[in-house]
This record gives structure tokens, C-alpha cells and sequence, in this order.
């Protein structure tokens, strides 16, 4: 059977990150009913795999099972070419428990200054994976490429938005109005393929 989405199917995303649901929302065009992972109270499975398709699968699939709702899950981090691809899958854990990104950016900017780099490209990455309570699922992936920028600049986003300048750019997606970033983020070239295979 093809699997598809229908607009306004209620849809639980796998996240307990307000700015992360909020872009979900914005991208997927208010065409469903969601409820955050955390609305829920579902626990946050531990992220033990090595990709961000990986991650993103292991947690739609955990979030379908728990709540028997279909689930969006997104697995997204920032890979530096100069720290061979760090923080990658790890961007998250670089900002600590209490999930303070001006550590995790502190710590980007210390990184290349260990490895002596004037190699400031980078890129974006997102994993978005649906999964149905009873089995399926489809999963998609978007990159954005473009150079860092230090010190953070701009306080909308979120992460490490404030430190990345996409391509092409030369505001950081901190400085960037929320509507232009969602037109070119990893976000957003992932959500275009996942509507290419779902709606």
C-alpha cells in the first residue's frame, strides 16, 4: 500500500524542543494536528545510532509505538569540515543537559582554534522520519551548506542558528527572518522530499 499522509490527521512530533516543534509547524503548514512527544509525556529515547536517519527513525518509531499516533521525528545537527564532521549526530549532547547552545557554539569556536583551521565550512543536516503505530515508515534527508561565523550572531532560531550563514547569505540563520530560513534551511529541503513521498 503507498503510504500517505492526510491533512489534518493529528501527528505526534518527537520532540520536547519548543523551537524545534515550532518550525515543524511553520514547514508543514499547519496542515495537521500536532502534539509535542513532551505535550504527551512520552519519555525521550536514547539516541544510539550513528546517523541522523537512524536517530530520526528510532525516534518516530518510539514516539508511534508510545502513543499510537503517527510520528515526525527530526534528527538534525551541525557538522564542521575542519572537526571532520563534529559535532555531527552529537550536537545536541555539545550543548550539555541543560541544552545551553552558547556552550555548544563556545565550544565549536575552541575546537577550531585546537586544530588551527582557517576552514570555517560547515553544514546542516536533517533526518525526517515518519512512522506509522503499526510498522511503516519513510524517512528523507536535506542538507544546507555554508560557512561559520563567530561571535554568535542574531537571537531568533535556535541552536546553533545563531553561528551558521547559509550559502549564498551573509546573515547568519539567527539574524534571518523565520519565514526565509524555512524557504531554504536542511529543515526545509527535507520536508520537500518527505511531501514528495507522503502528500
Amino acid at each position: 500500500m503507498a503510504l500517505k499522509l492526510e491533512p489534518g490527521a493529528r501527528l505526534v512530533v518527537a520532540t520536547h524542543n519548543p523551537g524545534k516543534a515550532r518550525e515543524l509547524a511553520q514547514i508543514l503548514e499547519n496542515r495537521f494536528e500536532l502534539v509535542t512527544a513532551g505535550e504527551l509525556g512520552l519519555s525521550e529515547p536514547d539516541e544510539t545510532e550513528q546517523t541522523f536517519v537512524g536517530n530520526a527513525l528510532l525516534k518516530a518509531r518510539a514516539a508511534a509505538e508510545a502513543s499510537g499516533l503517527i510520528a515526525l521525528a527530526d534528527d538534525s545537527g551541525l557538522s564542521v569540515a575542519a572537526l571532520d564532521g563534529q559535532p555531527g549526530v552529537y550536537s545536541a549532547r555539545w550543548a550539555g543537559p541543560g541544552r545551553d547552545f552558547g556552550v555548544a557554539m563556545r565550544k565549536v569556536e575552541e575546537r577550531l582554534e585546537e586544530a588551527d583551521s582557517r576552514d570555517l565550512s560547515a553544514w546542516f543536516t536533517c533526518a525526517l522520519a515518519v512512522a506509522w503505530p503499526d510498522g511503516p515508515a519513510v524517512v528523507v534527508e536535506g542538507r544546507a551548506d555554508g560557512t561559520l561565523s563567530f561571535p554568535p550572531r542574531g537571537t531568533k532560531g535556535f541552536g546553533y542558528d545563531p553561528i551558521f550563514i547559509p550559502e549564498g547569505f551573509s546573515e547568519t540563520f539567527g539574524e534571518m527572518d523565520p519565514t526565509a530560513k524555512d524557504r531554504m534551511s536542511h529543515r526545509a529541503r527535507a520536508f520537500e522530499k518527505l511531501k514528495a513521498a507522503l502528500l
